[in-house]
């Protein structure tokens, strides 16, 4: 989760790129309209507790709202009940607390909206609601902070409609150490963790490895009984050093294990320039501070001097090209990170209105109709029937 900034049009003339340069065709439109198409990370449960908008509704802010969706052929978003990984929330009750008003405000949702939503619990119902078109909202955790150490509360969340957990978020917690943090306080994951995994396979959860360490990625997949999913994650090839993005290797055992990595469309996880942008900054930031002339919104300041390097469209593909290549067409989705970001999403992918774009983009690189429809949700709907699969035998 980031601040949103307003200078996406400035940094769109200097790059001599513009949105309208991406049209669609009437097929990319129509694959769109025509498939469930999955999207694994949109964090609008989290800007709604920040500044309320009914999104039911057109809204002049965020990356999401119903309108838009629909005019970009989403139908089954993932939204994440976001926790922040600080001190104030780990093993006090505020975690807990927290997310379940989270969910509390998806439910509002769907109550306030019954002919536009529709909460889905299991695959069956996202099918179900597509047949009568309506809006799934699946809901995806992103920190198991909520658990607190306690199974009874991973089967509280399941009840509640919570699919998938991401293990940890951007500081270690008592389940998992996260790739941000260089204190590696359980050397991947904690005993409990791993007691959660095998817990989260029996009762039907997906386990998100986005976030976690590499150590920590290795010892899930030794320990899953069923595929897991990387919910929005990109390549390190591409971000070298970046340990938040998975590197080859992990994708080879991503494969071995039958998950799928779900594509972050954030620029400083799709390019190596995004990323260092944000690097120089904040050392910039740091040393402003330290001089005493830090400006009253210093993002901001910088950035209008400094325009942000946005990805492209072309290279949120070279991702997926590279997964499909090294490990197969059945190991990639999509998990853009949509209200999660803030303003560095990539040129003709700018909110979710725009999924078309990237169908197109698949197009032009030859994917195949069938190829295109499981990115757009068949990978994700099968590692999510697995699980519920798996679970039925306890």
């Amino acid at each position: 989760m980031t601040l949103r900034y307003s200078l996406c049009a400035l940094a769109l003339m200097i790059s001599g790129v513009h949105a309208k340069d991406y049209q669609a065709s009437e097929l990319a439109h129509r694959l769109a309209q025509q498939n469930i198409l999955i999207d694994t990370h949109i964090d609008v449960p989290y800007r709604l507790k920040e500044q309320w908008d009914d999104v039911s509704k057109a809204t002049k802010s965020g990356d999401f709202d119903y309108p838009r969706a629909v005019k970009g052929g989403l139908n089954a978003p993932f939204m994440s009940i976001y926790i922040p990984a600080n001190l104030e929330f780990e093993g006090k009750g505020k975690s807990y607390q927290l997310a379940n008003q989270l969910i509390d405000g998806m439910e509002a949702l769907a109550f306030r909206a019954p002919d536009k939503f529709a909460i889905a619990y299991s695959t069956k119902d996202i099918y179900v609601h597509f047949k009568q078109k309506k809006m799934s909202i699946a809901m995806g955790m992103e920190n198991g902070s909520p658990i607190e150490g306690e199974l009874k509360n991973l089967k509280h969340f399941f009840d509640r409609g919570v699919r998938y957990i991401t293990l940890a978020h951007s500081q270690s917690n008592h389940i998992s150490d996260s790739s941000y943090d260089i204190r590696r306080k359980w050397k991947g994951l904690s005993p409990f963790g791993k007691k959660l995994v095998t817990e989260m396979n029996k009762i039907g959860m997906l386990i998100d490895v986005s976030h976690i360490s590499d150590a920590a990625f290795y010892q899930t997949m030794e320990i899953s009984k069923v595929p897991v999913i990387a919910s929005h994650s990109s390549l390190r090839k591409y971000t070298p050093g970046f340990e938040r993005n998975m590197d080859d290797k992990m994708l080879k055992a991503l494969k071995k294990n039958g998950g799928v990595i779900q594509i972050n469309f954030g620029s400083s996880f799709v390019t190596a320039s995004s990323r260092s942008w944000y690097d120089v900054r904040n050392k910039a930031q740091k040393a402003a501070q330290q001089s005493g002339n830090t400006p009253t919104d210093f993002a901001a300041a910088y950035r209008a001097k400094n325009p942000f390097p946005f990805a492209t469209l072309e290279q949120v593909l070279d991702h997926i090209d590279h997964v499909v290549k090294l490990i197969g067409i059945d190991h990639v989705g999509i998990g853009s990170d949509y209200d999660g970001v803030g303003d560095s999403l990539p040129i003709g992918l700018k909110d979710v209105s725009t999924y078309p774009n990237l169908v197109q983009g698949l197009l032009d690189r030859n994917y195949t109709q069938g190829q295109i429809k499981k990115i757009l949700g068949g990978n994700t709907l099968r590692v999510w029937r697995q699980a519920e699969e798996y679970a039925r035998q306890f």
